[in-house]
């Protein structure tokens, strides 16, 4: 039998929220133009929040005067229409906090961040750091559980202990520990307003059927109108279409996966698969990415095309 949520959310940052992904010029510039296109062809797409700066949005590539233009073309583009988070992703606490209030001055919503990275930390470093940038700022904080980049996991203990005090207001979940995100769902039900968003895009049907609030794909930037149909279909409790929305979204993220193997990294795969979509879909003018990533080849462009096809993209 379908069962719907009880429920409204109680957070602002709940649904559909893509990591916008920071088209570029051959040179190597932000591409504003294809930045506000692509703005706009997700707000078209009825999302409910927009991640600039995060991982997708290839913010540990940008200097900070292209995080700049990033944050404010997509906050001037989105015009108070959803929320805009804004990826505050720096090595060390000081660091972090001196990109929190830029980001907060340049009209953010709210401010995610990670663990420290790079330098050594310990567990007991964690609150600290998080009390200290929700401190310096007037904005939300969510938590980036990213341990594959960090290397440090947000235990769910460390992140609802956080949440109780009034520090985080969510968390963004890409660890890929799904036991430790479903126990981390669990425990913050008694915490009104706090938004569990995954980032696992190709279950996100379990996810919320599960209690996740919302999701942020990167694959989103590519069909947002796939996942805010997957979400209207949980959110109403039609649990056959949310699995049908997710089966066609798992096949079309085969993209990722359309780089030689041996030839690029993951990442590679991952974004450059994404803005090499877009470019097909002619969201963003140019596939280019971040050196050292590498442009895809014809042959891999082609996959990505094929993949569109197969999903009713193109």
């Amino acid at each position: 039998m379908s069962t719907a949520p009880d429920s409204a959310p109680s957070s602002p940052f709940t649904g559909v929220v893509p990591p916008v992904v920071t088209p570029l010029t051959e040179d190597g510039a932000v591409d504003t133009a294809s930045l506000e296109r692509l703005v706009g062809h997700l707000l078209e797409g009825g999302v409910h929040g927009l991640f600039a700066l995060g991982s997708s949005g290839e913010t540990a590539y940008l200097t900070p005067d292209q995080q700049q233009t990033v944050l404010e073309t997509v906050t001037g583009a989105a015009a108070g229409q959803v929320p805009v988070l804004a990826g505050a992703i720096e090595p060390t606490t000081n660091r972090v906090v001196e990109r929190a209030r830029v980001a907060a001055k340049a009209g953010a919503d709210a401010i995610v961040a990670t663990a420290p990275f790079y330098t050594r930390t310990h567990v007991t470093e964690l609150g600290p750091h998080f009390r200290q940038i929700a401190g310096s700022v007037e904005l939300p904080l969510l938590a980036y559980d990213v341990p594959v980049c960090v290397h440090t996991k947000l235990a769910p203990a460390t992140v609802l202990s956080l949440a109780a005090e009034g520090v985080l207001a969510g968390v963004k979940d890409s660890s890929g520990d799904d036991v430790g995100f479903r126990q981390l769902v669990l425990g913050s039900r008694e915490l009104p307003g706090f938004a569990a968003l995954t980032g696992h895009e190709v279950v996100v049907d379990g996810m919320l059927l599960g209690g996740a609030d919302g999701v942020v794909p990167g694959l989103g930037n590519v069909d947002p109108r796939g996942y805010v149909r997957l979400y209207e279909a949980a959110r109403r409790g039609d649990w056959a279409a949310a699995k049908a929305e997710q089966d066609r979204l798992a096949r079309l993220f085969a993209l990722v996966d359309a780089v030689e193997p041996g030839t690029a990294s993951g990442t590679t795969g991952g974004i450059g698969g994404f803005k090499t979509a877009l470019a097909l879909r002619g969201v963003i003018r140019t596939p280019a990415v971040s050196p050292p990533m590498r442009a895809h080849t014809e042959p891999e462009t082609a996959r990505v095309r094929t993949c569109l096809e197969e999903a009713g993209l193109l």
